[in-house]
């Protein structure tokens, strides 16, 4: 896989925000040694015009991906900066890797791998991974003092801003009210100075075109096509007249009082929920501008100089401003950029469901995100897997055993080790009875058994006073020491599947076993196939994992995914786990259904807290009843001389 792609919006109706925006980011992601493109087709880049070519003028051709070989080839990740999304574009480059979508807001949000919310979005939106506002490529210049409107500013500067192309043709109408909106035209009554960035002066606004420039220009008015470093220059201003997008909030961070006006319903609804005040949409809006910050016209009358301004409204106007600027933490220096947060990730996924194989990850439901993590679900083996901004902060080593597992169960692993034994010999059970139905054998011998996460051994401890010949398999290395100097039981140190257990030889165990390691798995489907290779036909693979059916996941499935531990990449629904193992060439044969935990109920839980009395022995027996609990154990056979129907990820037909 080769670099990262950057995808942005731009042409018409899109603006060119999303394209400046993109074209930084690209800068700022080699500038920290990453290999970032931008995606401009050829064809588009010839045509992008006086209005946006100027954004990426310094980008280097080489920085620029945009033929069909760059179509073609597999991306690390892809980064969308498409503000509405179809599902067409989507499919497309979720092909080609791992997909981020930057302030996405349309159709198909709820489908990307992550989302990145730079610009706050809508609270009934499928939520982001992170809500960042303070990525927003921030101005350094700011005001040193507020705007003060007692007595107002002289002249009053506003600055009037729709883009780079002002897509909706609103920056002549706003311009125009702004002139006829006070008592008087006099300059001397109208201490009011216009800075309008007028683009094109295109977009399907009725008064669109050079034409519609008023003739003659007042001496107070000034329309520029651009200007060159905008956020730099917003703290000059005592106003801006803007929609929702980046200038707003760049000019909050500059200390710069902000009105809105909407070019759709959706911009609308965004400035609204994010605080803002606004006059309204499109010529609607325009014609409220006046009240914002003009008195009303007085019959008869001139104005003094200065009293065209409606200071109350200009002051609240203000306060509100500061007030978002606050609450998104615009008010103080920036301490972040969008560059150095997305050069630190390295999402890894599958492209299919990473058990069975089964259907394009981008149609698989969203059911949760959280800060590096995204939860979908398989709709054909039930299975619900976690896709990774980067890899889990969690090392196999000595302190997960220690550390790590007593602020988990309050006690070291080795302080739990009698328990976890104990444990061992009631799973023993289950496996001797099914390898004896299998081989109509009542006494198989000494079966030889592969733990897998063997960890300090208790298993393997009750395998090898069971009668076993155990194999541990760990990548602790102080774990397996310990399992070979004291336990006197054979390991090996290091990855499941992995170098150190590609020599086992086909077919050569009768049972595999997996006690809370399934779930740890990347790959959780090459890690079954390994497993079916290594078991003889008639063989055992048993494992225990937590329950998406249990109580908590019941409860509520999000808490529960939240709550779940950051290397857990699977979790299993006991009730569809037949249709997730059988395509391997294994038949359940058993299934128990463990960790019941009654004080996680629901309302009558919260007493039973203490783990005592009847109503504890009551509640856990519903649990039991209704195979409630948190975590289960499956008992599969390897069916004789079955075919592994899973290679590479897919199933054979």
């Amino acid at each position: 896989m080769t670099g990262i792609l950057v995808v942005p919006a731009y042409g018409s109706g899109r603006g060119g925000g999303h394209l400046a925006r993109s074209a930084a980011l690209v800068r700022e992601l080699r500038s920290l040694g990453r290999d970032a493109r931008l995606f401009v087709p050829s064809g588009d880049l010839r045509e992008l015009g006086k209005e946006l070519a100027p954004l990426i003028s310094d980008i280097s051709p080489v920085w620029i991906a945009g033929n069909e070989e760059d179509l073609r080839r597999p991306w690390e990740w892809i980064i969308l900066d498409r503000f509405r999304t179809s599902r067409k574009e989507l499919d497309r480059w979720a092909s080609l890797g791992p997909i981020i979508g930057i302030d996405e807001g349309g159709p198909t949000r709820d489908r990307f791998d992550f989302l990145l919310d730079i610009l706050p979005g809508l609270p009934n939106r499928s939520p982001a991974n992170r809500a960042v506002p303070a990525l927003i490529p921030l101005p350094k210049t700011r005001r040193e003092k507020p705007v003060s409107f007692n007595p107002p500013p002289s002249p009053f500067r506003i600055l009037v801003t729709f883009g780079a192309s002002d897509p909706a043709g609103l920056t002549l109408p706003v311009c125009r009210s702004l002139l006829t909106g006070s008592p008087d035209h006099a300059e001397a009554a109208f201490p009011v100075m216009v800075t309008a960035v007028s683009g094109s002066l295109g977009g399907d606004s009725p008064v669109s075109g050079e034409s519609a420039v008023p003739q003659p220009v007042p001496g107070n008015v000034r329309f520029v096509e651009a200007l060159p470093d905008l956020k730099e220059k917003l703290a000059s201003y005592d106003l801006v007249i803007t929609h929702f997008g980046l200038t707003a909030f760049e000019a909050l961070h500059a200390g710069t009082p902000v009105l809105l006006l909407s070019p759709t319903a959706y911009h609308e609804k965004l400035a609204r929920h994010a605080g803002f005040v606004s006059a309204g949409i499109r010529w609607k809006g325009v014609k409220r501008l006046g009240r914002y910050i003009y008195h009303p016209r007085q019959s008869g009358k001139s104005a003094e100089p200065g009293e065209a301004l409606n200071r109350p409204a200009l002051e609240a106007l203000a306060a509100r401003s500061a007030a978002v600027a606050e609450k998104y933490g615009l008010d103080k220096a920036a301490s972040l950029s969008p560059g150095s947060l997305l050069a630190g990730f390295s999402p890894r996924l599958s492209p299919v469901c990473p058990v069975c194989g089964e259907g394009r990850r981008q149609d698989h439901p969203v059911l949760a995100r959280f800060s590096e993590r995204t939860y979908r679900r398989c709709p054909r083996c039930g299975v619900i897997y976690m896709l990774r901004l980067s890899p889990p902060p969690v090392e196999y080593a000595e302190d997960y055993f220690f550390e790590f597992y007593r602020r988990q169960y309050g006690k070291t692993y080795l302080e739990d080790f009698p328990n976890l034994k104990q444990a061992g010999k009631m799973r023993l059970r289950h496996i001797r009875q099914l390898l004896s139905a299998a081989n109509g054998d009542k006494n198989p011998g000494s079966p030889r058994l592969l733990d897998i996460g063997c960890a300090y051994g208790p298993f393997l401890a009750a395998a090898a006073e069971g009668g076993f010949s155990p194999l541990g398999v760990d990548p602790a290395e102080d774990a397996v020491r310990y399992v070979r100097d004291r336990l006197k039981v054979p390991a090996i140190a290091g990855f499941f599947p992995g170098s150190s257990c590609r020599k086992l030889r086909d077919g050569s165990f009768d049972a595999v076993t997996l006690w809370y390691v399934l779930e740890h798995f990347e790959d959780a489907a090459a890690a079954i196939r390994e497993i079916g290779r290594l078991l003889r036909p008639g063989g055992v693979l048993a494992f225990s994992t937590p329950s998406i059916s249990g109580i908590s996941g019941r409860k509520s499935l999000k808490g529960f995914l939240e709550k779940s531990p950051e290397d857990h990449f699977t979790l299993w629904n006991p009730r569809r786990l037949r249709k997730a193992l059988g395509p391997y060439g294994f038949t359940v044969k058993k299934i128990v259904i463990t960790g019941h935990h009654p004080e996680r109920f629901p309302r009558i839980g919260k007493p039973l807290a203490g783990g005592r009395g009847p109503g504890y022995r009551v509640v856990g027996g519903i649990s039991r009843l209704f195979g409630l609990g948190d975590t289960f154990e499956a008992y599969a056979v390897k069916t004789p001389a079955a075919k592994i129907g899973m290679r590479d990820g897919k199933h054979d037909n």
